[in-house]
């Protein structure tokens, strides 16, 4: 279907005045924000002499929790591995030993890309055991990739670290009232 010349709406450019030739609105709005930042609030933190406050929700390094035997609290379930957008998760299941009663697998092996890891805390979440935890550690350094992927050590340490300054978060609920 052709198109006529009447159907079509022409809109012309908007024409620039001097002072918008001259960039002078533009310098004056840039001026105001540089004085702004001069003078207004100090936002910036003397990071490591200053340690940030960080919120309490803040998602920050995993760690793998221990049951109250000490033994790690993954069934190897395999929930937060499927659960993970970003496929950082890495679990190899092992038949738990004879003396654990409350299992049949444990993991024999749990890695974590923290370089791959997008900290959302979908892991988290799909624990049934509340196993996997995001700490409020947020200085996470590495020399090289292979010191950015966690494993099962790693995480377990994270725990001994964390235990007493971020209890777990979910802990045993408390009972129910019995029904009237």
């Amino acid at each position: 279907m052709p198109i006529n010349e009447s159907d079509v709406k022409w809109i012309e450019p908007p024409r620039m005045g001097l002072l918008e030739r001259l960039y002078l609105p533009a310098i004056w709005q840039g001026l105001q924000t540089t004085v702004k930042h001069m003078f207004g609030p100090k936002v910036t933190v003397q990071f490591p002499e200053q340690r940030p406050v960080m919120p309490p929700n803040y998602r920050g390094v995993h760690r793998l929790n221990r049951d109250e035997k000490g033994r790690v609290k993954c069934v190897a379930c395999y929930m937060c591995s499927t659960a993970c957008p970003a496929h950082c998760i890495d679990i190899v299941a092992a038949p738990a030993p004879a003396s654990w009663n409350d299992r049949e697998k444990y993991p024999e092996t749990f890695v974590i890309d923290e370089l791959r890891c997008i900290y959302c805390g979908m892991c988290e979440e799909a624990c049934p055991v509340e196993a996997i935890e995001l700490t409020g550690l947020y200085d996470l350094t590495g020399l090289s990739r292979e010191q950015m992927i966690y494993d099962k050590t790693k995480l377990l340490a994270v725990f001994d670290a964390t235990k007493d300054a971020e209890p777990m978060r979910y802990g045993t609920p408390p009972a129910l009232p019995p029904p009237v």
